[in-house]
């Protein structure tokens, strides 16, 4: 299937800029389930790949993280990362945002995390890099860390399945129309070896399915 390449992504996501925030409408179900299974109170190191305009990590700073934790912030786009940068500056030395080339690589040493964010992000990239990505999530954090991650998926049944069969189609199509972002499955990323998937599920707001999935590194 064919996906964004990393430059298609990062023009399209500058010329996108702050209208990503609009999204909100069916992404915050699966953050708030996201991040009422993070136990993110008692995080000490987070980063965040794709932190889009930092809108999430504001929250997260101002209401979930205690003034001990330190956040790092990676994404693509220089749009994003301004607008990330801006939001960040209330939070002082302990956040820094990231601009990269956009691989699924984190410039970090090993297990140096407790946390690994992604949301609406592995639902962008080609099968390879999500495979790649979680290599990474799992090389960076340590053990007992939290990978929590949230994507399209595919609906079950009824409205959100010809929802998310329409959706498929037009990434299938022009996958710039959506963000080239397309349902997927996260369950088979997972079951190599090296994660316990504590929690998942699937929320369905405006007939658009969200999968969430919090998984602890064991190895």
């Amino acid at each position: 299937m064919r996906t964004l390449s990393h430059e298609e992504a990062r023009r399209f996501y500058d010329r996108f800029g702050a209208r990503q925030d609009a999204q909100a409408f069916y992404e915050r179900p699966a953050l708030d389930r996201l991040i009422a299974e993070l136990r993110l109170r008692e995080a000490r190191a987070v980063v965040e790949f794709g932190c889009g305009t930092g809108r999430l990590a504001a929250e997260l700073l101002a209401d979930q993280l205690s003034p001990e934790c330190s956040y790092l912030g990676l994404d693509v786009s220089a749009t994003m990362v301004e607008l990330a940068r801006t939001r960040a500056l209330a939070f002082g030395a302990r956040v820094e945002i990231r601009q990269t080339e956009g691989a699924p690589r984190i410039e970090a040493p090993d297990g140096c995390f407790d946390r690994f964010l992604s949301t609406y992000v592995l639902d962008l990239l080609p099968e390879r890099e999500i495979r790649v990505l979680l290599e990474e999530a799992q090389r960076v954090l340590m053990p007992g860390g939290l990978l929590g991650i949230a994507s399209l998926t595919h609906g079950e049944r009824g409205l959100p399945r010809a929802m998310s069969r329409l959706w498929q189609r037009i990434h299938q199509l022009r996958p710039a129309l959506v963000g080239g972002c397309r349902p997927i499955e996260l369950g088979p990323y997972l079951s190599g070896g090296g994660w316990r998937v504590r929690q998942r599920s699937v929320v369905t707001p405006y007939a658009i399915a969200s999968e969430v999935v919090v998984a602890e590194r064991v190895s």
